[in-house]
Order: C-alpha cells, then sequence, then structure tokens
C-alpha cells in the first residue's frame, strides 16, 4: 500500500528564534533526541513539550521547528516511553544519535570572529580619540603619552583580533604558498612594529590606527563570509544521526536493548512498529510494508515477506518483525550513503572562490611591489625607517581589503535579497557556483508535488463509500488514513464487525453477511494498490493523485526560458512521473533510479560539461544535491537533505527558483565590478605610494574609501 509524506513545514517552521536554538544545543550533549517529522506550527512546539514535561523523570524538553526534533532532558526514562508517550498524543518521532547531532550543534568560529571584531572596533576607535587629539595640536609631552597609551591599546588588540589573519597566513607559508593573508598580516605587524619604533622615538607620526582600522575592515568582510555558511552542516553527520543508537537483540528467546555496536552479524533483532530498522538484515519473521523512500524515493510503501532483504534506515510501517543481520557501523547501507555524501561534499568544496582565485595572482604581486619600493628608496635616501614607512605604506595602500570584501559584501546581499524572496543560503560558494549553472534536475515526490497521497473516490457509489469510511477509520496504516480524509464530510461509517488487521496486506471486515477488503491490489485481486472489494463483487482500484506543487509549472516554464535544460529525476515508479513530466509541459524524465544512479547522472552530465542544479528533498536525493554544482531544497525537506544542499526553499511555491538563478547572475555582475573598483583605485593609488606621496595613515584612510565603496556598490543589490 502507499506511504503518505509527512506534512510539509509552513514558512515559520524555518526561522527559529535564536533563544530556542541556543536553548536546543544546550541540551543535546546530554540528553534524547528525538526527529518530530509531523511537527509544523506553534501549536505543535506547545502540544509536543507539554506532553513530554507530563512524563515522569522529564525535566526539561525543547522542540527546533526548523529541524524538527525535541531535546529531552530526563533521568530514568528511555526514549521508547517517550516515542510512546508522542504517539498517543498523535506526533510521530524517531530517536537520533544526541552525540553526532551534538558535533554539529556548535560555531565557536563564528563566535571568535565576532569577539575579535568587536576587539578590534573598540580599540580601533578609542586609538582614533587619541588621534584626532594629537592632529589638533597636542603639546610634544602630551603627544607621547597619548601615543604611549595608543601603543598600549593597539598592540594587545592586534595580536588577538589579527590571529585569524596571522593563523591563515602562517598556514600557507609553512607549506611554501601565498594567501590573501600574507600581505594582509605583513601590513598589520610592519605598521605596528614601525609604530612602536616611532613611539619610542617621540616622533609626530604613528600608525595604529592604521593597523586597527585596517584589521577591523577585513574583520568584517571575513565574518560576513562566515556568516554566509553558517547554516551549512555535514549531511554526512546527518545521515548518520538517523541511525539509532540502541537495539533490541533477541538471544535465546529473550529480548534486551543494547547499544549498536554490541549488535554483531548473525544476531536476531526485533523491530516494533513505526520504527527505523538500525541494520542491515534479513526478515526472518512477520510480514509488513516498509517506507523505504530515503532510498529510492519511491512514494509507495513496499510490502515485504520473509526471507526479503531490509536497509538500515528504512521505517518499518505496518507489523512487528525480526531480522538476521547482515552487516553493522560502516558496511550498512545507510552508514555507506554518508560516505558518498561525504565524498560529493569534498568535491564541491574543492571549488574555489573568485576572491581566493584572485588572491593568488594577487598577493605574490603585492609582495614584490612593496620590496622594490623598499629596496628603491633604501638605495636612494639611504635612510632605512623612511623607506620602511614608505614600504608600508604601499603594502597597505595595495592590501586587499576592497578585494576581500568584493565577494563577501556582494554574497551577503544577494543572500539578503534571497532570503525576502524565501530563500536561505548556506553555503560559502552557493550564490557563485548558482550563476554558473545551465541545467536544472528535480526529484518528483515531495519536490515538484506536495508529496501528499490523495485518492481518486469520485466514481463509488454510496455503498462503496461507507464501506471505505468502516474500513479507513478501524485502521492506523498511513494509506487508509489518507483515503479517510479523501473522503466527504458527510459520508458515514458502515457498521462492520470482525475487522482483522493484516501486516503488509490490508485489512478485512464484515459488513451485512459480505465480506469487505481494502488493502494491496493483488491481494483483493486488482492490478493496481490499493484497492476496495465488497463481498464477490470485482475490485475497485483506488487511483493515487499526486498534486503538482505550487509554482512547479512556473518555474519549469522559466528555467526553460532561461535556456536551462530541466530533467525530472525519480525513483518512483514509470506511469507516475510520466503522468507529472506531462502536467509540467512534456519535460524529460527518468524514473526508478536509485540515489547512487541519481548521482551517477548527476556526475555524467557534469563530465558533459553541463553545470547541473538539483532541486531535491528526500534523504534518496542527499548524494545527488551534495554532488550536483548547485542545489537547492525546501525547507519541508529531512534535514541531511537540507545540510547537503546549498540553498534551502522557505515557501511552498517553487516559483523563485528562476529568480534566483537571475539574482545569482547580478551578483556575480556586481563581483567583477567591484574586481574593478579596486582594480582602478590600485592603479591610481599604488603609483601614489610608490613615489612616496602616502603615509601609512593616508594609505589606511584611502583603503577605507575603497573598500566602503565596494560596500556601497554591493548593496545595489538589495
Amino acid at each position: 500500500m502507499s506511504a503518505v509524506a509527512p506534512a510539509s513545514a509552513c514558512a515559520a517552521c524555518s526561522v527559529v528564534p535564536l533563544a530556542q536554538d541556543v536553548a536546543s544545543r544546550s541540551l543535546i550533549k546530554g540528553g534524547i533526541v528525538l526527529s518530530l517529522p509531523s511537527v509544523h506550527c506553534a501549536a505543535c512546539i506547545g502540544a509536543v513539550e507539554r506532553a513530554l514535561l507530563g512524563v515522569p523523570g522529564v525535566r526539561a524538553a525543547r522542540v527546533n521547528l526548523s529541524r524538527k526534533r525535541v531535546t529531552i532532558d530526563a533521568k530514568d526514562v528511555g526514549a521508547d516511553h517517550l516515542i510512546n508517550v508522542l504517539g498517543d498524543v498523535g506526533y510521530e518521532a524517531q530517536e537520533l544519535d544526541a552525540q553526532m547531532l551534538a558535533a554539529t550543534e556548535t560555531d565557536a568560529e563564528g563566535r571568535t570572529l565576532l569577539m575579535r571584531l568587536a576587539v578590534a572596533g573598540f580599540a580601533m576607535m578609542n586609538v582614533m580619540l587619541f588621534s584626532v587629539a594629537v592632529w589638533s595640536g597636542a603639546s610634544e609631552a602630551t603627544r607621547i603619552m597619548f601615543h604611549w597609551i595608543s601603543a598600549g591599546i593597539a598592540v594587545p588588540a592586534l595580536l588577538f583580533s589579527a590571529q585569524t589573519f596571522f593563523g591563515s597566513a602562517w598556514r600557507a607559508l609553512r607549506v611554501g604558498h601565498l594567501n590573501m593573508d600574507v600581505p594582509i598580516s605583513l601590513a598589520i605587524i610592519l605598521a605596528c612594529i614601525m609604530s612602536v619604533y616611532e613611539t619610542t622615538r617621540g616622533s609626530e607620526q604613528v600608525y595604529f590606527d592604521a593597523a586597527l582600522s585596517l584589521t577591523f575592515f577585513l574583520l568584517i568582510g571575513r565574518y560576513l563570509d562566515h556568516r554566509s555558511r553558517v547554516a551549512a552542516r555535514s549531511a554526512a553527520r546527518e545521515l548518520t544521526a538517523l541511525e539509532l543508537p540502541r537495539a533490541t537483540r533477541i538471544i535465546d528467546g529473550r529480548r534486551e536493548t543494547v547499544d549498536l555496536d554490541a549488535i554483531a552479524i548473525g544476531d536476531q533483532v526485533a523491530v516494533a512498529v513505526g520504527m527505523r530498522i538500525p541494520v542491515d538484515g534479513v526478515l526472518l519473521t512477520g510480514t509488513t510494508d516498509v517506507d523505504r523512500s530515503f532510498m529510492t524515493g519511491e512514494s509507495r510503501a513496499v510490502p515485504v515477506a520473509p526471507g526479503a532483504m531490509m536497509s538500515a534506515g528504512e521505517v518499518n510501517l505496518t507489523g512487528p518483525i525480526v531480522l538476521r543481520v547482515t552487516a553493522v557501523g560502516e558496511n550498512t547501507t545507510l552508514r555507506q550513503m554518508a560516505a558518498l555524501v561525504e565524498v560529493a561534499e569534498g568535491t564541491r568544496n574543492r571549488y574555489t572562490a573568485l576572491a581566493d582565485r584572485a588572491a593568488q595572482i594577487y598577493a605574490p604581486g603585492v609582495h614584490l611591489l612593496a620590496l622594490l619600493t623598499f629596496i628603491g628608496w633604501w638605495s636612494l635616501s639611504g635612510q632605512f625607517a623612511y623607506s620602511l614607512n614608505i614600504a608600508i605604506s604601499v603594502l597597505i595602500i595595495t592590501c586587499p581589503c576592497a578585494l576581500g570584501l568584493a565577494v563577501p559584501a556582494v554574497m551577503t546581499a544577494a543572500s539578503g535579497n534571497l532570503f525576502r524572496r524565501g530563500l536561505l543560503v548556506k553555503n560559502a560558494t552557493a550564490i557563485e557556483r548558482l550563476a554558473e549553472v545551465d541545467s536544472v534536475v528535480f526529484d518528483k515526490t515531495g519536490t515538484l508535488t506536495t508529496g501528499h497521497a490523495t485518492f481518486e473516490i469520485d466514481g463509488l457509489g454510496e455503498d462503496e463509500i461507507c464501506v471505505l469510511a468502516g474500513l479507513t477509520q478501524a485502521s492506523e496504516h498511513p494509506v487508509s488514513r489518507a483515503i479517510h480524509a479523501a473522503l466527504p464530510d458527510t459520508a458515514t461509517a458502515a457498521a462492520l464487525h470482525s475487522i482483522v488487521e493484516h501486516p503488509g496486506l490490508g485489512i478485512t471486515a464484515k459488513w451485512i453477511d459480505l465480506t469487505v477488503s481494502l488493502g494491496r491490489g493483488d491481494w483483493v485481486g486488482a492490478e493496481t494498490s490499493p484497492a476496495l472489494r465488497l463481498g464477490a463483487a470485482p475490485a475497485i482500484p483506488l487511483p493515487i493523485c499526486e498534486t503538482l506543487r505550487d509554482g512547479a509549472y512556473y518555474a519549469v516554464s522559466e528555467f526553460t526560458k532561461l535556456e536551462m535544460k530541466p530533467l525530472l529525476l525519480t525513483g518512483d515508479s514509470a506511469d507516475a512521473a510520466a503522468t507529472i513530466a506531462v502536467e509540467l509541459g512534456g519535460i524529460p524524465v527518468l524514473s526508478g533510479v536509485s540515489p547512487a544512479e541519481k548521482s551517477d547522472r548527476i556526475k555524467d552530465m557534469s563530465s558533459a560539461g553541463e553545470r547541473v542544479l538539483m532541486v531535491g528533498d528526500g534523504l534518496n536525493d542527499t548524494v545527488a544535491l551534495a554532488q550536483a554544482h548547485a542545489s537547492i531544497s525546501p525547507a519541508s525537506a529531512l534535514d541531511a537533505s537540507r545540510a547537503a544542499s546549498d540553498i534551502v526553499l522557505l515557501g511552498q511555491s517553487l516559483a523563485p527558483l528562476p529568480g534566483a538563478v537571475q539574482t545569482a547572475k547580478s551578483a556575480r555582475k556586481r563581483v567583477i565590478e567591484n574586481f574593478g573598483i579596486a582594480a582602478t583605485y590600485n592603479m591610481i593609488a599604488i603609483p601614489v605610494a610608490v613615489l612616496g606621496y602616502a603615509t601609512p595613515l593616508g594609505a589606511a584612510i584611502t583603503m577605507s574609501v575603497s573598500s566602503i565603496t565596494v560596500l556601497l556598490n554591493a548593496l545595489r543589490l538589495r
């Protein structure tokens, strides 16, 4: 029988207050974490938390709506009991590995950058106050005192705040490379050392404010760049977290719950209804329906019987089963998929950002120019300090601050533009790659369609509708619930008795003198599933109908206008895929493909020179999302899919997607313009500095003006 996808998240589900996120992180390390695929609003949060807090032993419970999970601090309470409690109030729950998730929840780098930025800004403002006093004509004794106070503020602040650049520069130099942070570090260090030297001599000019302002502006660019990718988490870790940390092992007829590490090949493992299968194995006893959409994308549950192969990560829907373990740990299907995602993420992460590519050429030239300037002036003047001052001015005035802000400023403005359109950018180079795509590949179920199974019942008579109402209200199967929801509100349930649910097959009952049944087509005598049969009458099929997601047709047609070739790539059946393809204007379609085959298809397209945009939502799409040149997932997608994608679609409509590509192309133009601004600035400023007409302070001011110009140009995207 067919499975019903979880309810889609509303837009509010995708934006969670910071306080809620911090509270969840504080609980994760020592708590129980449950996935809640059906929560979608504030009312759900209240219902879940109230139910859990009513359980003796539960001290705290915090629902994270954007990630659709709840973190629980409990003593002497098992996850299984909490899952049952939530099931009683109508919320499906599955346990996640808390330790695995905790590794993805911290942002120490972002906090450190923000702290360094704050220190640099505070120190810069205070030193500039003393500089203003000096420029205003302070006496010699006052000037010297202010310079020493400035040194006392600036040197510790630079040692702390500029570590970001020093560490990066040292790592590059240690392996014999130059990056953008090498000239930045050199300029900061030389300006600081020269200023301390001039302070000891009682000179009128020191450049602590120049070094601090340089550090401050560059840290702004570095923090903007970091914030653009702070939401990105490892999809491989998210996939692995779906593997249950414990399993129920059967030894000599006795059941015991053990850590997954204790399970060995050949053990027997029991899996209750509604639970995710923890290992790969062969079904020994029991029949059931299995949701393996994370592997195949197939929207219908798959009936299985003894002897069938089961994979870790599949969900047991209708009957208790016992497996003989055939693979554990790194050898399970779920772990192998995680490994594929990790490889694909690594491939895409080797994409080099535009600023980094420019720096590879720019950095050596800057060093050479500063060195030649120093040698030239020293040979002409014979004054070491004077020549070093000019060389420092060259380093500062040519410092790639504008270049460093050129990309982050534009990408941050573009990210804000896309967020207002309902798209959350998660990856540092996502917009650059999105601007380059020329093909778009769509998943079907949950992406182009709503993911909700509906059923065609218009041809049913009154008796059939009444019997159907009686059968479906007596069953907890997800397909029965979906059929029941499709019935008219006026439908009256027939009086049934002797109701029996057959796991993996369907449900039977007695109505008057007839045996009535609802279930798999081959079980009730129909060619398609599900079907209804009343007595000896022919079975009546109940066709599944899929509804296009809002904006799907518009998105496909607009992508076509942008000369991007669309392709529907799905694990679903050929008939279901062909129907949706026709509704979208007859786009090309490949059906029945596995996650690995999806990834291979993306690889083949990339090898042929295509830059692919992948749009998908399921675990079966995760590898392809990571493999594609750029990728987008709906907010209703599972955590692992959202983590693997570059951009998350916050709303329900696909209409913003073509506009996202156009915004990305505009952003790329702004980046190129910013490079042009930086180049023009350097062509004018460099000769001035080389000829000795710019002090380090003047160079810092000029550099700041170029940075502000770049920022203003980036804001045009807003």
